[in-house]
Order: structure tokens, then C-alpha cells, then sequence
């Protein structure tokens, strides 16, 4: 398998372990030209790649944007809160405009879960989630697979937690859905205000006691509480959250010594996680930054046909 045998990326239910195992082999390439002079290859020449974010978004967008033009696309960026979106146009009408642009892929950030998969079906264009609602976030789970994968060479057999609010979370869901198919056994953590019995349908480990599981652990990822998704009051407060929940120090020292310590961004240091566990070599969160560039230049790639790597820089 050279390409991803599909239009669009959508979610990690749909994609087999082959093709997370294809799109992390091919980010190592890509990931590889960032040690270059010249960090740009002609993969998406004269294509168009689109950027419409209906929610704000720093790393990812910045990550997208940076993967498009390193491949050679021709970028174009929908700033919704300046466009016609807010004069009442229709998400469906919004991105026939941009097909009728020539644009080749779409990549969108919308708080309605599934809106990449209703435009998938009605755009000839690709489309790529870059997170939907509560839903998916396919491509943070994939560079946070990556980015273990880097560090401990597989996530077959490595036991994975995943701390703090679940609920409101489209990270934790595709974390899940990567590493459990990559072979991890994955443990979920957070007050049960944040983390409802039903994430056991996801074949998972649910404990309401940190630390309980952190000697146990090969990577743990630590999620930042969603205020602006959240309505009333989950937990007593940030200080009782901090004390149960957060990644200290002391936590730090009970743990394997070589654990991997993810976050997916943007932090709340000093609520779920401590300065000196965020900066200590146990943290992968900047590797993780770096490596969502590389993983979303291998995902363009696939999706544009997958010609062989090594016949990439002949062009």
C-alpha cells in the first residue's frame, strides 16, 4: 500500500491499522526534510489546499498551513468571523464557493460533530477533519501515536492513560481509537463529573484515582479542562482538580523512568500539569508540535496518490 485508498480523512474508526501504520511511516520521511536546507518538496504542486476553521485554533491550523506549503500548495485561509459565514451563508454553500475556486482539499474545524463527513459526501474535493465537535480530532491522534511511537518504537503491549476531561474531549476519542488499534491497552482518568461510565463501550479502563495507574504506565497524555465547552461546575475547583488530577512533581517521581508525558496544547500549567514535569525529558509536547507538521504532510501525500517517497525530490 502506497496511498490511502480514499477521498478524505475523516475520523480513526474508519481507517485500518495498515493505514495509521502507512501515515506514521510516511511522517518519518517527512519529518526527516525538517533537518534539510531545503525543507520543500513538490508533492501538492499546483493544488490548492483550503483552511476553514470555524473555531479558533493556533497549533493545528498553523500545523496545516505549514504542511500545505512545504508540500508546494497553493494555501488559501478562510478567516470565518470576517467572511460571508457570519452574513448568514450556509457551511455547504460557504465551501461550494471554494470548490468552484479550483480548491483541492478542504481542511475544516467546525463544533458540529460530523460536519466533515456531511461535506464529504456532497464536495468532490477532500476533505480533512481537523476536529469536529466532540467527535474526532484524526489527526492529533495520529501525531500523538507517532510521537509515542518514536520514543518506544511500537505501542504494541504499552499500557496508555489518558487523564482528565474526557467528556468534552474529540482528542481522548481519537487517541482511544488509535492506539487501541495499535496494539496499546488505554486506562481513562478524571472526575466522574468529566469522565461518564459510557466511555466503557470504547473497550477501555475507566479509574477516578490517578494514583492508582501512573506506576503502571508507558505514556500517559494529559488533557486540559475545556472551560469554554463546559456548562456549571464539574469538580469543587481548580485547586481540588490540581490536587487529584494534576501531573506533579511527586507523581512524577512514582512513575516508570521512562514514561512518555503528552499533552495535546494548549496548557494550563500548573492546573493539570507542573511546570517541571511539562519541561523535564519525560515530555514529548514540543516533539508533538513538530511532529503534527510532519504527520499532516504524510496525510496530503497519501491522499494525493502516494507517489513512491524516493522518487519525491526528483521532480
Amino acid at each position: 500500500m502506497e496511498s490511502l485508498e480514499r477521498k478524505d480523512l475523516l475520523d480513526i474508526e474508519s481507517l485500518s491499522t495498515e493505514e495509521i501504520e502507512l501515515i506514521c511511516n510516511s511522517a518519518k520521511y517527512f519529518k526527516d526534510l525538517f533537518t534539510r536546507s531545503v525543507k520543500t518538496v513538490p508533492v501538492l504542486r499546483g493544488k490548492t489546499v483550503c483552511c476553514l476553521f470555524y473555531e479558533p485554533s493556533t497549533r493545528t491550523k498553523i500545523s496545516f498551513e505549514l504542511a500545505a506549503k512545504r508540500l508546494s500548495a497553493d494555501l488559501i485561509n478562510v478567516t470565518v468571523a470576517t467572511s460571508s459565514v457570519v452574513k448568514g451563508e450556509s457551511l455547504i454553500d460557504t465551501v461550494h464557493t471554494l470548490e468552484a475556486m479550483k480548491a483541492d482539499y478542504i481542511v475544516i474545524r467546525h463544533a458540529a460533530s460530523l460536519a466533515p463527513h456531511f461535506l464529504s459526501k456532497n464536495i468532490k474535493a477532500s476533505v480533512i477533519n481537523a476536529g469536529d465537535g466532540f467527535h474526532a480530532h484524526p489527526t492529533q491522534g495520529l501525531l500523538d501515536a507517532y510521537s509515542i511511537l518514536e520514543r518506544k518504537g511500537s505501542l504494541q503491549g504499552l499500557h496508555i492513560g489518558i487523564v482528565g476531561d474526557i467528556k468534552h474531549s474529540r482528542v481522548a476519542r481519537s487517541d482511544i481509537w488509535t492506539f487501541k488499534k495499535l496494539g496499546a491497552k488505554v486506562t481513562l482518568c478524571g472526575p466522574p463529573t468529566l469522565l461518564p461510565d459510557e466511555f466503557s463501550i470504547y473497550g477501555v479502563d475507566i479509574t477516578y484515582n490517578l494514583d492508582d495507574i501512573l506506576p503502571d504506565l508507558d505514556a500517559v497524555n494529559m488533557l486540559r479542562i475545556q472551560k469554554e465547552r463546559q456548562q456549571g461546575s464539574h469538580f469543587p475547583s481548580l485547586r481540588e482538580y490540581h490536587r487529584q488530577f494534576a501531573l506533579t512533581t511527586e507523581r512524577l517521581k512514582k512513575c516508570k523512568k521512562d514514561i512518555v508525558v503528552m499533552h495535546p496544547g494548549p496548557m494550563n500549567r500548573g492546573i493539570e500539569i507542573d511546570d517541571m514535569v511539562a519541561d523535564s525529558p519525560n515530555a514529548i509536547i514540543n516533539e508533538e508540535v513538530t511532529n503534527g507538521v510532519a504527520v499532516r504532510m504524510s496525510i496530503f501525500y497519501l491522499l494525493s496518490g502516494g507517489k513512491p517517497l524516493e522518487e519525491i525530490d526528483k521532480d
